[in-house]
């Protein structure tokens, strides 16, 4: 009798563990994570966020407004706008979600493979706007940081939606330099740009390449009055020159540099 007490407690001991919830550790999250997990939450409100929408479709409704005014006024050249492709009015956020899930940061490798696929959806009210623009005369000029073996799948992924210029004359890629500066004093030399659109600061002005927090807050100051005027900026906090900055302007950063990085640039209480 003892002996099958003695098996049957036995039994009830490991069922008893076996149907327990497992508990796992926490704790603060690792260097090789931190970055890829933000992503994947930059990402969520990215697609599922009803407030991003609302933020790019008030870009877009504040350039359509600026651009019936500069259509009622006298120039001298064709009008044209100049505007950045990715999160501009492209979506790449699934690149950002596919690269997290495996524990990764962007690479310019797989980045290729992406921009390949031609397949990035539009941004809430992009295309409406680019085609009333179009409509009213106005010239697109895409000036991209794309490299030119994305050519093929960038102009794929344009003219899949009909977007107006998407064609290799009006799509300017990256030969070298990463400023865009002297590809829109190109585009200045034949035409009047009436608005810059983008969703990184240095797509509007030199004074945003390449510097520091600091810097860029001071030159946002500095040309306070071209916001929502000419500068037309789009939401993206997936990634872009502000995290740039944060790394110091770095590009080879170790995921634990990253992560450091990233706690010394936090305010908490």
């Amino acid at each position: 009798m003892k002996k099958n007490w003695l098996i049957l407690s036995v039994i009830t001991c490991l069922l008893v563990t076996a149907c327990s919830p497992k508990v796992q550790k926490t704790g603060a999250p690792s260097a090789s994570n931190m970055v890829a997990d933000g992503k994947l939450w930059s990402s969520l409100f990215q697609q599922k966020s009803a407030e991003y929408q609302a933020l790019c479709l008030q870009a877009f409704n504040i350039a359509q407004l600026r651009v019936d005014q500069a259509v009622q006024q006298p120039h001298n050249k064709p009008l044209a706008i100049i505007t950045d492709i990715d999160e501009t009015f492209l979506d790449n956020s699934p690149y950002a979600v596919h690269r997290a899930l495996q524990g990764k940061d962007y690479s310019p490798e797989t980045w290729n493979q992406w921009t390949a696929k031609g397949i990035a959806d539009t941004l809430t009210g992009g295309l409406a706007f680019f085609k009333y623009a179009a409509a009213k005369n106005i010239t697109i000029f895409y000036i991209t940081n794309r490299d030119e073996q994305e050519r093929a799948g960038t102009l794929a992924n344009l003219q899949r939606f009909g977007f107006p210029n998407a064609d290799n004359q009006h799509l300017i890629l990256r030969q070298g330099s990463s400023s865009k500066e002297s590809r829109r004093q190109q585009v200045a030399n034949t035409h009047e740009i009436i608005l810059l659109m983008g969703d990184n600061l240095s797509d509007f002005s030199l004074l945003f390449d390449k510097q520091s927090t600091a810097q860029r807050a001071a030159n946002v100051q500095q040309l306070k009055n071209e916001f929502g005027k000419k500068f037309i900026v789009l939401p993206n906090a997936n990634y872009g020159g502000w995290e740039d900055a944060i790394y110091g302007n770095s590009h080879n950063l170790t995921p634990a540099q990253k992560d450091s990085a990233i706690k010394a640039n936090l305010s908490g209480y």
